[in-house]
C-alpha cells in the first residue's frame, strides 16, 4: 500500500524538489572514485537535440518521513515507483509520450547487477515508450552511499516527449490571455513591444510539434530520407 506523505499545505513541491536536488548533488559530490557517472557525461547523453533539453525529474520512494525507517524497499520495488507517472515532478503523463533519453541514480546499498537486470527488464515491457532510434538511451549511476534518512532512493531524469502537454497547456492559457491583452500592459509599460510575445508564442508552438516530430519519428525514417537522396542523384 502507497504511503501517503504528510507535509505542510504549500511545501510539499519545495521539500520534494528540494530531495530530488540533493541526492543529485550528493552522489556528485561524494567520492568521484565509486561513481560511474559525472555531470558533464549526463549532460551529453541526455540532450539528442539542442531544443530538447526539458527533463521530467522523479524520484523514490515518496513516502512520509516517520515510516521511512519501517518501509523496507526492494530494487525491484525502487525501479517501477521510479518510472510511475505518480512519483514524477512534471504536470504530464510519461505514457502519454516517449522517452528519448534517461538518466538514473540509485543510492544505497544494492549490487549494480540487479540494478542492470530491473532496467532492462522495464525497457523489456515499456518498449513501445522508449523511442528505438537511440541505441543505449538509458544512463545507470549506482553508489553504495545512502541518502541521509533513507536506507535506498532512485533519482530520475527522463526527457520524454509528453513533456510537450505541459508546453501546449502554458500556451493555451497564454493565447487566451493575449487575446484579450489581459496583463499586458504592465509589460508594454516597462518597455516590451506586443511582437516579443507573438514571437515567444511562435518559438513555444514550434517546440511542442519538434517534440511531436520526435516522438512520431521511427529507425527507418533516416533510411528512407537517404534512399530518396540516392534516387535523385542517380536520375
Amino acid at each position: 500500500m502507497r504511503e501517503i506523505v504528510h507535509i505542510q499545505a504549500g511545501q510539499c513541491g519545495n521539500q520534494i524538489g528540494t530531495k530530488f536536488w540533493e541526492v543529485i548533488s550528493d552522489e556528485h559530490g561524494i567520492d568521484p572514485g565509486q561513481l560511474n557517472a559525472d555531470l558533464r557525461k549526463l549532460a551529453v547523453n541526455m540532450v539528442p537535440f539542442p531544443r530538447l533539453h526539458f527533463f521530467m525529474p522523479g524520484f523514490a520512494p515518496l513516502t512520509a518521513r516517520g515510516s521511512q525507517q519501517y518501509r523496507a524497499l526492494t530494487v525491484p520495488e525502487l525501479t517501477q515507483q521510479m518510472f510511475d507517472a505518480k512519483n514524477m515532478m512534471a504536470a504530464c503523463d510519461p505514457r502519454h509520450g516517449r522517452y528519448l533519453t534517461v538518466a538514473t541514480v540509485f543510492r544505497g546499498p544494492m549490487s549494480m547487477k540487479e540494478v542492470d537486470e530491473q532496467m532492462l527488464a522495464i525497457q523489456n515491457k515499456n518498449s513501445s515508450y522508449f523511442v528505438e532510434w537511440i541505441p543505449n538511451n538509458v544512463k545507470v549511476a549506482v553508489c553504495d552511499i545512502p541518502p541521509r534518512g533513507l536506507k535506498m532512493a532512485s533519482t530520475f531524469i527522463g526527457n520524454s516527449t509528453a513533456i510537450q502537454e505541459l508546453f501546449k497547456r502554458i500556451s493555451e492559457q497564454f493565447s487566451a490571455m493575449f487575446r484579450r491583452k489581459a496583463f499586458l500592459h504592465w509589460f508594454t509599460g516597462e518597455g516590451m513591444d506586443e511582437m516579443e510575445f507573438t514571437e515567444a508564442e511562435s518559438n513555444m508552438n514550434d517546440l511542442v510539434s519538434e517534440y511531436q516530430q520526435y516522438q512520431e519519428a521511427t529507425a527507418n525514417d533516416g533510411e528512407e530520407a537517404f534512399e530518396d537522396d540516392e534516387e535523385e542523384i542517380n536520375e
